[in-house]
């Protein structure tokens, strides 16, 4: 017998979580069913008493997975594949319960058998080296694997496979030089998407009042509004990773967001769960030093960006008008941090502008996103034929956004305001010439998913609002 058929005698036996796939089934099983309905958290610690093979059974039962979106490990499957095509026996053996397993082996077709959690035992560590040797024999297989969890299989095994080790399967292949395929460390850039930075610009309305107060050069005002931001920035970057563990399986069917750290596996959920913890610690601990009446709105924020993550932005509607919301907050937030009063004006100004926007947004999903009529768009309440009356909706919010900010200008609180009020007027064309520029280039299939991020990126729409800066500092003057 040649080493090929001796090798093809010994099943290879193949870890699921963090191995197969760069992700954990049950985090994510999770988070479907929070999403299902977020009242389904009262019950984990019942479930959990039960021990984890009954928290995998009851969220099993209760939520589907798709296998063919999930995150697999390319380089560990082309060799299984390969193995399976050279005639070998490939066993997924895992402590994810049998409902994933099963749907994720008929999915990939190149296992012969599955041991999986389907009792009231969760089949890992020990228990998973005892069903192989159980049915293979003491080093009668061969195992790949990623965690401590592995570590007695790796024993049993007649040869093992590390592949993305933790920290103890890693000293545990250095001790025993055994075979590894390691997984890409995190790069900067991971850790920045993670955290969506570039969001962090939209934070800027906190300095909204200040400025339209003529305070720019209150040392004061300018710090309140730095620990604003920072708070906000924190907050929203807490939520951010939230919303992505929500929309896991939604982004990996995305032709951009399959990208993003936790859809496509290069960061871990636990690792994510930990950085919203730490994120809401920084946010929290800036807020103390502002005014109590700026933590009441940062807790308005973080309940409103939890509620739309949970279930307002699959609401007809609803989801366009709680994102114009929240860009509104950030301004009362501004206020709040600073203690400068908000004028209707600019309330009504601000839920104008920021509508036509988030109406931009819901607009190109549209055009995007290939569904047959009649159908919504996964995860949103919205069909093919709403693109006419969404778009409509858009532009009369824009246009009411410069009529809001025409009449403001001609109101008395204008000439109490600007000693030269004539030069703030060309802000109303300038308003009209961002928010028609953006409608035309998405109309044209030209525009980003995220119309204020282009805004922020474009040099027209910069150089533009830098004008608009110029006239407003210099009629305040």
């Amino acid at each position: 017998m040649d080493a090929r058929s001796d090798r093809n005698a010994i099943p290879l036996a193949v870890d699921l979580d963090g191995t197969l796939i760069a992700t954990d089934l049950l985090w994510e099983g999770l988070f479907i069913l929070l999403k299902k309905n977020p009242l389904y958290v009262f019950l984990l610690p019942f479930w959990l008493t039960g021990g984890p093979a009954r928290l995998k059974q009851e969220i099993a039962s209760r939520v589907d997975i798709d296998p063919a979106s999930l995150p697999y490990r390319r380089d560990l499957l082309d060799r299984l594949c390969a193995e399976h095509r050279e005639g070998r026996k490939i066993v997924l053996a895992t402590g994810t319960p049998r409902k994933f397993a099963q749907a994720i082996a008929a999915h990939l077709g190149i296992f012969d058998h599955v041991l999986a959690t389907d009792g009231p035992h969760n089949r890992t560590s020990g228990r998973k080296c005892a069903a192989l040797v159980a049915a293979y024999g003491d080093a009668g297989f061969d195992y790949a694997g990623n965690s401590r969890h592995d570590l007695k299989v790796f024993d049993a095994a007649r040869n093992a496979l590390v592949v993305a080790p933790d920290r103890s399967a890693r000293r545990w292949q250095a001790a025993h030089q055994a075979d590894a395929i390691p997984a890409p460390k995190p790069t900067l850039k991971i850790y920045v998407k993670m955290l969506r930075i570039h969001q962090w610009l939209k934070n800027a309305l906190i300095a909204v009042p200040m400025v339209l107060s003529h305070e720019y050069f209150n040392p004061n005002m300018i710090w309140e509004c730095l620990l604003a931001f920072i708070s906000f920035s924190a907050v929203a970057s807490a939520i951010y990773i939230l919303n992505d563990f929500f929309d896991l399986a939604l982004d990996r069917k995305h032709p951009t967001k399959r990208n993003r750290p936790f859809a496509s596996g290069a960061l871990s959920i636990p690792f994510g769960l930990g950085a919203i913890v730490a994120l809401l610690a920084v946010g929290i601990a800036a807020g103390l030093f502002l005014p109590i009446e700026f933590l009441g709105v940062l807790a308005g924020y973080l309940v409103v960006t939890t509620a739309y993550s949970l279930s307002f932005k699959r609401m007809l509607l609803i989801d366009v008008l709680t994102l114009a919301g929240l860009y509104t907050i950030r301004v009362l937030a501004g206020a709040a941090a600073t203690g400068v009063d908000v004028s209707f004006w600019l309330l009504a100004f601000s839920i104008f502008f920021f509508l036509s926007l988030a109406l931009v947004k819901r607009f190109v999903e549209l055009r995007t996103t290939a569904i047959p009529p009649g159908e919504r768009i996964a995860g949103r309440g919205y069909r093919t034929e709403d693109q006419e009356i969404v778009a409509q909706a858009g532009m009369a919010s824009a246009f009411s956004s410069a009529l809001v900010l025409a009449l403001y200008m001609d109101s008395p609180a204008v000439r109490e305001l600007y000693p030269h009020p004539w030069l703030i007027w060309p802000l109303a064309p300038i308003v009209l010439y961002l928010t028609m520029r953006v409608w035309i280039l998405a109309r044209r299939d030209e525009m980003h998913d995220d119309p204020v991020v282009f805004i922020i990126r474009d040099w027209r729409s910069q150089i533009v609002v830098a004008i608009g800066a110029v006239f407003l500092v210099a009629g305040g003057w």
